[in-house]
């Protein structure tokens, strides 16, 4: 259901907290930790990892860079669209309030509900399990595989690196009941780390470069770099899990990787979530956005680099060499951790594992601070628990929000499933982002008069290009990943019901707030 003009304008310019005695948000973030947010939550430990499956379906080092270099351009041209709706409804719940008022509530609901179902949580459940295994270098009793309890023959139940996750996701969880400003401070100092490990890792990668990675990858005048990289050049894609191989293109070859590189980039939006504790939000959310994203993303594409001239791309799956396995075979596709040890031996594995804890733990950090500012939105719309829409009169942070979260995410990890539901997700991910940026052309049509500080560089062009690759991708996706795909769109549909019997409720007691 639309909201009226009137009811739109007022929710633009006003918020529940700010006409209300009710406790309100403290602006206790500024440009750096708002920047803070966008890099910590970006940087987990995929980009130690994917580059090794893409490089196995991509098998053409021009190619993994084109990848991460399409993943850059779309990504970049995401942050300066979002810019421009953060700076003209900088309201706690971000992304979830410029679907609800380009496309009416329905659509902020499905999003909020997707990210509390799965987006979110799962993200968080799956990072703070790869913080558990990686303790495990350190101390070889956490693994996945060491069970305290456990159920079937599955995954689900305790084991030492869910036990690990848990603890950390509640130490964090109640380190954001104290405030905004002490969970940014905890983002600062673990954003901060992981970036300068991840610029000595490209400092350490090009200092330790192989000539014979070099030769492999490059060549003479860059030969062996181009390979495989022709306009008609193809490549085999397989149809699904089990299904017939394609070959394919290399727009569609990209498409299909992007799984890979698009969503280890993911989550740069978070820091919108947390519009209404930003100081001078109009200026602060659109720096930090490009800053942010521009940085974590050049960052990613030097790291590549890296694994190019220290590795080479193609190798043997039987191999029990570094050099051997090469980037498309690194042990459980730590690309990274193979290029760490190339440099210091049995002391760059153990380096590699420290670097990943700082990242992972960083991202667990920002995942949850800016999750519990979406389902604290929905509440305050009616559209969740009456609760979850109150802020802690001591600390003004969204404590029942956290600990709905921090509830739901330890019932993931012990679930086993989170890894699943994650990759199920992945399409309807860039679904929203699609309906997002097309929210924009919306806003500008409808509300042509609304204050907008910040206006979208290159619009309409970019915003458009956006569109469409991210339309591209996702056929793709539809095509050649569908296990990917409709499982996905499912979790998704599921919240329609959902979203009329919250209605329902909040008509049969108090109105929901529009």
């Amino acid at each position: 259901m639309k909201h009226s003009a009137v009811v739109a304008e007022t929710t633009l310019d006003s918020s529940p907290e700010e006409t209300t005695s009710d406790p309100q948000f403290v602006k206790g973030m500024g440009l750096f930790s708002a920047t803070a947010i966008v890099m910590g939550s970006m940087i987990g430990s995929g980009i130690f990892i994917v580059s090794a499956d893409m490089s196995r379906t991509l098998g053409s080092p021009a190619l993994l860079i084109s990848a991460w270099l399409l993943t850059a351009a779309m990504t970049i041209i995401g942050a300066l669209s979002y810019g421009e709706l953060a700076a003209m409804m900088p309201r706690a719940g971000g992304q979830y309030v410029y679907l609800r008022e380009a496309f009416g509530p329905l659509w902020g609901f499905l999003y909020g509900w997707t990210l509390f179902m799965v987006i979110q949580t799962g993200t968080v459940a799956a990072v703070g399990v790869a913080f558990g295994k990686f303790l495990g270098v350190f101390i070889p009793g956490v693994s996945k595989s060491n069970w305290i309890w456990h159920y079937g023959s599955g995954n689900v139940g305790l084991n030492t690196a869910n036990l690990v996750a848990i603890v950390v996701i509640t130490l964090l969880t109640l380190l954001n009941t104290f405030g905004i400003k002490f969970g940014a401070l905890v983002q600062n100092v673990f954003t901060s780390a992981k970036v300068l490990a991840l610029v000595g890792m490209v400092a350490v990668g090009f200092l330790a470069r192989n000539a014979a990675a070099i030769a492999a990858n490059f060549g003479s005048g860059w030969q062996q770099f181009w390979a495989g990289a022709g306009l008609r050049s193809v490549h085999p894609v397989r149809i699904g899990e089990h299904g017939p191989t394609a070959m394919v293109g290399f727009l569609t070859v990209l498409a299909v990787v992007q799984v890979g590189s698009l969503f280890s980039s993911d989550s740069w939006h978070n820091v919108t979530f947390t519009a209404g504790e930003i100081r001078n939000p109009k200026r602060n959310l659109p720096l930090s956005l490009v800053i942010g994203t521009g940085v974590v993303l050049l960052l990613y594409t030097l790291c590549n680099f890296v694994y190019l001239v220290v590795l080479p791309l193609a190798g043997d799956p039987q191999a029990t060499t570094l050099a051997g396995r090469g980037i498309q075979f690194a042990t459980e596709d730590r690309v990274a951790t193979a290029v760490m040890q190339s440099a210091f031996g049995t002391l760059g594995a153990k380096l590699m594992a420290a670097v990943i804890l700082i990242s992972t733990f960083g991202c667990v950090n920002g995942l949850l601070l800016a999750g519990a500012r979406v389902y604290y939105a929905m509440s305050q719309d009616g559209l969740f628990f009456k609760a979850i829409g109150r802020l802690s009169p001591r600390s003004s942070a969204p404590v029942n929000s956290l600990w709905l979260q921090w509830g739901w995410t330890c019932l993931l990890c012990l679930s086993g499933s989170y890894g699943d539901l994650l990759d199920y997700v992945i399409f309807a991910v860039l679904i929203f982002y699609i309906l997002t940026i097309a929210g924009l052309f919306v806003l500008r049509r409808t509300r042509p008069d609304a204050p907008r500080p910040y206006k979208a560089i290159g619009y309409p062009v970019l915003p458009a290009l956006y569109i469409v690759s991210a339309g591209w991708i996702c056929l793709i996706l539809l095509i050649y990943k569908p296990q990917y795909t409709w499982p996905g769109l499912i979790i998704v549909v599921l919240g329609i019901p959902v979203y009329f019997l919250w209605k329902r409720l909040g008509s049969a007691g108090e109105a929901p707030r529009q």
